[in-house]
C-alpha cells in the first residue's frame, strides 16, 4: 500500500458521490499546480511585462520619445534622413511608431555586424538616436518565449506548458461545482487558507477565457515547434541582389507609397523593408484581413521606374496560415490599442497571481493537516 503524504492525508475531503471523480481531478489540480508553479508564474510574469515593453523601453530611452505635432513626416523623408546619419550602416527595415508619442524605428546594420536601433521622429523626419538592439522588449520576448536557452530547446519547453495549462483550466470546472457564481463572491477574510481560496477562485473564474486562449495559442506555439508551421506566403521578387549596398531613394520610396495609397487604400503602412542595393522596396501593414500580422498583406515595388510588382492580402491564405498568423494578436492582444493590451495585462498579472496562490494554498493546507495531526497526537 503506497505511503500517504501528511497533504494526501489531511486534505479536506471532497464529495465521492461520483466516484471520487472530482477528487481526482483535484488531486490532478494540485500536482499540476505544485510541480510547476514556479516555471508557470515566471513564464506569466514575464509575458505579462512583454506586453507593455514598448513602454518600459519608452520610458528607459529618450531617443525613442517624441512630441505630437500636426504636421508629418512622409516614409521617404525618414528613410533619407537615417541614410544620410548613417552612411556606412545598411538599412534592413523601418517600422511605424508604437503611438502617438514613439518615434519611428529603423532597424540597421552596423559595419561591424551587430544591429542597432536608429529612431526617427516622424512629425519632423529627423534622427533622434540610435540604441543597441537588445532592450527590454527582446529581453522580455527571449525569456518568455525560450528562456533564454537555443530556440530549438527553449521553445518547445516553454510551449509545452500549454498542456498543464489546460489540464489546469479543465480540471477547475470539476473542482468548483457551479462556477458561475463565483464571479461576484467576495472573499472572507477570516482565516487566511479561506482567503487565499477565495481570491485564487475569484481571480479563476474571470479568468477562464483568458486561460483558454493562452493554452490554446500556447498549444499552437507548441506544434509549430514540433514540425507543424504553416507554409509561408511565396515571397514577393523585388529587384536587388544583395551584394552591392546603396541607399535606396526617398523620393521614389515616397512615390511607391503614393501608389499603393492610391492601388490599395485600406492598407494602413506599418513598416517596409528596402533592398540592400536600393532598388527593391517591400511594405506591409494592416488591412482588410483581421487578426493578421503586418508582413500578412505586403506589397512589393521596383524602386528603379516606380512599378508595383506583386501584392499579397492576408485575406487570401489558406486555414493554417490564418491560424499561424491569428496565435500572436491573441496571445499578446497587439491587435488593439492600449485598452486591449491594458486588458491583457490585467489578466497575465491575475493568470500569474493563480500560479503563486495555487501553492501557496497547498502550503495552507498542509500546514493545517500537520497541525491537526500534532493535536490528534496530544490528545
Amino acid at each position: 500500500m503506497r505511503q500517504l503524504s501528511p497533504a494526501d492525508r489531511y486534505s479536506p475531503a471532497l464529495p465521492s458521490s461520483k466516484g471520487g471523480g472530482r477528487r481526482r481531478w483535484f488531486d490532478l489540480h494540485s500536482w499540476v499546480g505544485l510541480k510547476l508553479c514556479l516555471l508557470m508564474g515566471f513564464i506569466c510574469l514575464t509575458g505579462t511585462l512583454a506586453v507593455f515593453a514598448a513602454e518600459i523601453d519608452w520610458l528607459l530611452h529618450a531617443e525613442m520619445r517624441v512630441t505630437p505635432r500636426e504636421t508629418r513626416a512622409t516614409w521617404g523623408q525618414m528613410v533619407g534622413a537615417v541614410q544620410r546619419t548613417y552612411p556606412r550602416w545598411t538599412l534592413e527595415g523601418l517600422a511605424a511608431p508604437h503611438a502617438s508619442r514613439f518615434a519611428a524605428v529603423a532597424q540597421m546594420r552596423t559595419v561591424e555586424g551587430p544591429r542597432r536601433f536608429v529612431w526617427v521622429d516622424p512629425y519632423t523626419g529627423q534622427v533622434t538616436g540610435d540604441t543597441h538592439w537588445f532592450n527590454a522588449h527582446r529581453l522580455l520576448r527571449n525569456t518568455h518565449r525560450h528562456l533564454m536557452l537555443p530556440v530549438k530547446y527553449g521553445v518547445p519547453l516553454v510551449a509545452a506548458l500549454s498542456i498543464p495549462l489546460l489540464l489546469s483550466f479543465l480540471s477547475s470546472f470539476f473542482i468548483y461545482k457551479r462556477w458561475w457564481r463565483g464571479f461576484f463572491s467576495w472573499p472572507r477574510g477570516d482565516r487566511p487558507r479561506r482567503l487565499w481560496g477565495d481570491i485564487h477562485r475569484l481571480f479563476g473564474v474571470w479568468s477562464l477565457w483568458f486561460v483558454a486562449l493562452i493554452g490554446l495559442t500556447g498549444g499552437w506555439y507548441l506544434v509549430e515547434s514540433l514540425g507543424g508551421k504553416a507554409t509561408p506566403p511565396a515571397k514577393i521578387a523585388v529587384p536587388g541582389d544583395g551584394k552591392t549596398a546603396a541607399p535606396a531613394d526617398p523620393a521614389a520610396i515616397d512615390r511607391a507609397v503614393s501608389e499603393l495609397r492610391q492601388r490599395w487604400p485600406e492598407l494602413d503602412v506599418g513598416g517596409m523593408r528596402p533592398s540592400v542595393d536600393g532598388q527593391g522596396l517591400l511594405i506591409d501593414g494592416q488591412a482588410q484581413a483581421w487578426l493578421v500580422r503586418d508582413r500578412a498583406n505586403v506589397a512589393g515595388f521596383d524602386l528603379r521606374d516606380g512599378r508595383l510588382l506583386e501584392r499579397q492580402d492576408g485575406r487570401d491564405m489558406g486555414l493554417h496560415q490564418r491560424i499561424a498568423e491569428m496565435a500572436d494578436p491573441l496571445h499578446f492582444g497587439s491587435f488593439g490599442g492600449w485598452p486591449v493590451r491594458l486588458l491583457w495585462f490585467l489578466f497575465g498579472a491575475a493568470l500569474t497571481a493563480l500560479s503563486f496562490t495555487g501553492v501557496y494554498l497547498y502550503g495552507l493546507r498542509v500546514a493545517d493537516a500537520l497541525r491537526s495531526a500534532r493535536r490528534r497526537n496530544r490528545s
